[in-house]
């Protein structure tokens, strides 16, 4: 089986640690040659500066293709597309368009008076511009504020007739829920790009909880799974063979693109890489 084209999604930093973190991430894993990697904001759009110059530093010391993310959350229409400009002029040439979530402290998202009222608004406005090409976030699993799964899979695909290129899935566990959604998708004329979204688990609780907040169906054999290899101290080994296992499966139904959540800890989605034959550009090991 043919390597899979890797991506990888990075958070900007907000301490002196973090910092150290994400540049060790990046430094980790930029040899696996990645089809690109994008730069998230933090909750609420909180970190629009700092994603800025991450996405910057990235593109110009480590030479790879930066998505960057760009939310509707607490600012005005001028102010967001004032931000994909500074984009464009840093050579940025890709952005992850996001409604995003509420700020903090807010329990729904909310428009700004002045702003796009949601995703697809903005992806209308960045295609206008022809400066960018355009990803998306895709639901395998239904949103959690949407009706059900159908009303989950017409918003996507008013995001592609607004001008988006390719989508990229939250995660999930289990590979049919992928190939149900690839379905769906298919049956409602998304012909773009569905790139599966996967989360190396370094922290089950962590994993648990983010699923919960995100609308992901948490199988009970995982949970199980965990708890066992936690009284056993085995939780990479586990984490490891999981993911590699839930990759391997959805190679099989024909993906070949995949996108990893590295919570800038690279480690576990370096490992899972080689498991499934992605390997290092000797030339890039010691790009600084």
């Amino acid at each position: 089986m043919t390597a899979p084209r890797v991506s990888f999604e990075f958070f900007p930093p907000q301490s002196l640690d973090a910092s150290f973190r994400l540049w060790e991430t990046v430094q980790v894993l930029s040899p696996l040659s990645p089809s690109f990697v994008s730069v998230t904001y933090g909750a609420g759009g909180t970190t629009r500066k700092l994603t800025h110059e991450a996405v910057s530093a990235i593109g110009s010391h480590y030479g790879l293709n930066v998505a960057a993310h760009l939310t509707c959350v607490d600012a005005t229409r001028a102010e967001t597309m004032a931000v994909a400009e500074t984009y464009a002029a840093a050579g940025v040439s890709e952005i992850v368009a996001l409604r995003g979530d509420a700020p903090n402290g807010a329990e729904r998202f909310s428009a700004h008076p002045e702003g796009f009222a949601s995703s697809v608004e903005l992806i209308e406005a960045l295609a206008d511009t022809g400066k960018f090409k355009i990803r998306v976030g895709a639901y395998p699993e239904s949103h959690p504020e949407a009706a059900d799964q159908a009303a989950n899979v017409a918003w996507l695909k008013r995001k592609i007739d607004a001008g988006a290129t390719s989508a990229i899935t939250q995660f999930f566990f289990e590979a049919e829920s992928f190939f149900r959604f690839r379905d769906a998708c298919e049956k409602a004329g998304i012909d773009a790009p569905i790139i599966p979204g996967i989360l190396p688990i370094i922290s089950w609780s962590g994993a648990r909880r983010f699923a919960e907040r995100c609308g992901t169906a948490v199988p009970q054999w995982l949970e199980q799974s965990f708890q066992k290899a936690a009284r056993d101290g085995r939780e990479d080994i586990l984490a490891t063979a999981i993911a590699t296992e839930l990759c391997d499966d959805l190679m099989a139904g024909g993906v070949e693109d995949l996108h990893f959540y590295t919570l800038n800890r690279p480690h576990l989605t370096r490992e899972i890489c080689h498991a499934l034959g992605v390997a290092p550009d000797v030339r890039l090991q010691n790009v600084a």
